[in-house]
């Protein structure tokens, strides 16, 4: 297992458990930082992964979203969907790597996956770099899970690189003294606030909270995510703690996710929502398939691609037509102008959103931009 992190812990989990011998390779030396992402996870998560919201890693109840319009609109949203916590992502990564552990996963800290082996042209283990010594680490199957981009993966001939439009730049801080309504995530649209994608308050309790900003980077927009991020909380009487950088692909999953002795799971393989760039929900569906494949593979004595393509076709089965459908509304939205955004939640203020509210049927029916867009895309 090559990264351990949400998508890496949670194959491990599942492969040991299913008597595997598994090692885990990480290259910082802690689970858990750099933080990464806003830290909202989804009852949905919880219930499907059979883990408990722990009080030693959620910091608050989420129960609904404010979402705000360029001029200033907003309406709220209690929809089952968006239910759910804000973790702390430190404590939360290293306690799914404890829960592998104590499932019998061995974990290698501070190693850098630098190339893979390769025998009779299927992968067939992992060269790692630890404490300055180059060794080969052998394995009948790799599962990639070291992130956007996966240098793994692409050393195993499969493409996981995505274009500048589906990458979304990221820039979060989490801080102090923030005046935000309890249980309620805040959510920020239009272009002068984050072009190609939108700003997020998620509340952690005591007057703490994430602000982050998750852009996507276009011809008329040379400014960076931690610009328009410092822009929107230099207006807070709030003191920073903390800041972290990162990416997002949000273009849909890789066109292959497996290949003869590896398979690529969670960010490293697109397995993100393309909507919201939330990905801890999905990820964890896929490396929980990943592990059991891995399993039966082993059983079966067949780690070649035919067998693994049985990881695809699984995951696709379960979490594809979610990812397709928000594909479509990620390209809905990518053609809203603000004075589309300002429309749209104008029409919804003070009513309650889902796709079949009479007042968003009764906007899409009187707004001709919004007629033309869906027929253009769906």
């Amino acid at each position: 297992m090559v990264g351990g992190r949400v998508a890496g812990s949670i194959s491990s989990f599942h492969a040991a458990r299913e008597g595997l011998d598994v090692l885990m390779v990480e290259k910082n030396p802690e689970i858990g930082t750099p933080v990464q992402c806003a830290g909202g996870v989804s009852d949905t998560f919880f219930k499907s992964m059979k883990i408990k919201p722990l009080a030693q890693f959620t910091c608050s109840r989420i129960r609904g979203a404010c979402i705000h319009a360029p001029s200033g609109a907003s309406f709220l949203t209690d929809d089952p969907i968006i239910k759910g916590y804000i973790v702390e992502r430190k404590i939360f990564d290293k306690y799914l790597a404890i829960r592998a552990a104590e499932q019998g996963t061995e974990i290698m800290l501070n190693t850098i996956a630098k190339d893979l082996i390769i025998k009779d042209g299927k992968v067939g283990g992992v060269i790692v770099k630890k404490d300055g010594q180059t060794f080969d680490i052998c394995s009948d199957i790799v599962i990639a899970a070291d992130g956007i981009q996966s240098k793994i993966a692409r050393k195993a001939g499969l493409d996981t690189r995505f274009r500048v439009d589906e990458i979304c730049s990221c820039a979060q801080s989490e801080m102090v003294g923030v005046n935000i309504k309890k249980e309620i995530m805040e959510l920020y649209f239009g272009n002068r606030t984050a072009p190609g994608g939108y700003l997020w308050v998620f509340p952690k309790g005591e007057e703490r909270a994430n602000i982050g900003v998750g852009i996507r980077r276009r011809k008329w927009n040379a400014k960076s995510a931690q610009y328009y991020l410092k822009r929107f909380t230099s207006k807070l009487d709030a003191t920073e703690i903390e800041f972290n950088i990162g990416a997002v692909p949000i273009g849909g999953p890789v066109k292959r996710t497996y290949t003869d002795g590896l398979m690529v799971v969670g960010d490293a393989a697109g397995q993100v929502d393309p909507l919201t760039g939330g990905g801890i929900h999905i990820a964890a569906e896929c490396a929980k398939i990943a592990g059991e494949i891995a399993s039966e593979a082993i059983e079966m004595g067949r780690a070649d691609a035919e067998f693994l393509k049985r990881y695809e076709k699984r995951w696709y089965k379960r979490v594809g037509a979610n990812i397709k459908r928000s594909l479509k509304y990620r390209k809905i939205l990518n053609q809203l102008t603000d004075e589309d955004i300002n429309k749209l939640v104008e029409s919804l203020e003070g009513g309650e959103l889902n796709l079949f509210s009479t007042s968003l049927l009764r906007f899409v029916k009187d707004y001709r931009n919004i007629l033309r867009i869906l027929k253009e895309i769906l």
